[in-house]
């Protein structure tokens, strides 16, 4: 696949809210996807934060392999910063998130004869889980959520039920993926819209990626008999084997791609990381972000 370039002309306002607003708060909530810490997480945020205290809600990790979701936690950690594995939707890890901000706030207001409430961002790139996190904070639906990138918009304050205020933001990429591999992982996690994308050669591009770093668990998922040479032959043999046909044997690009990217979001064929912490700060991935998995770990296994 060609670089993915997008930056669509609301991320540059994002950028600009989160310089205006960065000095009214008193931490910020990074939320990235725990199957690919690294390419969701976006540069620009080292850059504005400027030192501000930092949280690392590790979104997805009920998606992810949990050994390296324990990686990354002890690697963020060894940087200074708090990371809490979570799962937006169904509220998994909001009562660690709250019990770490809350001794945030705690430092913050020690020998204050007025105590202040204690004021949060969250940031992160689109589809990351971000409205979900918000919503499981404030305890009601406060903001927009769905299954597309880029659904929030503008700037919103939130009053928590413990007294604390949360400003929102819109998700914010960067102008361009200077590795190609990073723009693939988004792609491959949702974080970009499939409507800009060749969906059947990004399909085939994960296929290839999990054929070389988890093929047991690719085989066993679609009875595969062995893992082909290449992507094409495996994309052609699950097609095949899921009824993707059509008429004239032709085998439906499409609809196979769209089935291989959606059972691979939802972990049908595994907890799956792409990414692990020996590669942060390279400035490169590998085709899947370095490590194999054992199809034969169950603490890897999907449903």
């Amino acid at each position: 696949m060609e670089n993915i370039n997008w930056y669509p002309g609301h991320m540059k306002k994002t950028r600009e809210l989160i310089q205006e607003n960065l000095k009214l708060v008193d931490a910020v909530i990074e939320v990235i996807d725990a199957r690919i810490p690294i390419s969701s997480r976006n540069p620009i945020v080292d850059q504005l934060v400027q030192g501000k205290p930092r949280i690392i809600a590790l979104n997805k990790s009920d998606l992810a392999d949990e050994r390296a979701n324990a990686a990354w936690r002890e690697y963020f950690a060894a940087g200074g910063m708090k990371a809490v594995s979570m799962n937006c939707v169904s509220g998994t890890g909001v009562r660690e998130l709250f019990r770490v901000l809350e001794e945030m706030s705690a430092e913050k207001n020690r020998g204050r004869a007025m105590q202040r409430p204690f004021r949060i961002m969250i940031v992160g790139v689109p589809n990351v889980g971000k409205s979900s996190l918000i919503n499981r904070m404030t305890g009601r639906k406060s903001a927009q959520t769905g299954d597309r990138p880029g659904v929030t918009r503008g700037k919103q304050w939130l009053k928590l039920k413990n007294g604390m205020q949360l400003l929102d933001t819109p998700g914010i990429l960067w102008p361009k993926f200077e590795d190609p591999d990073t723009g693939k992982c988004l792609a491959f996690c949702g974080a970009i819209k499939d409507e800009i994308l060749d969906v059947p050669t990004l399909a085939m591009e994960l296929i290839g990626t999990l054929a070389e770093n988890c093929p047991q668990m690719l085989a066993e998922r679609y009875k595969l008999s062995e893992i082909a040479e290449t992507p094409l032959e495996n994309m052609e043999e699950i097609a095949v084997k899921r009824g993707c046909i059509l008429p004239g044997k032709r085998i439906d690009y499409e609809r196979i791609g769209r089935l291989v990217l959606d059972e691979f979001r939802n972990a049908r064929i595994g907890r799956i990381t792409l990414e692990f912490p020996g590669e942060a700060g390279s400035g490169k991935h590998d085709s899947a972000g370095g490590g194999k998995h054992d199809g034969a770990d169950d603490n890897m296994r999907g449903e």
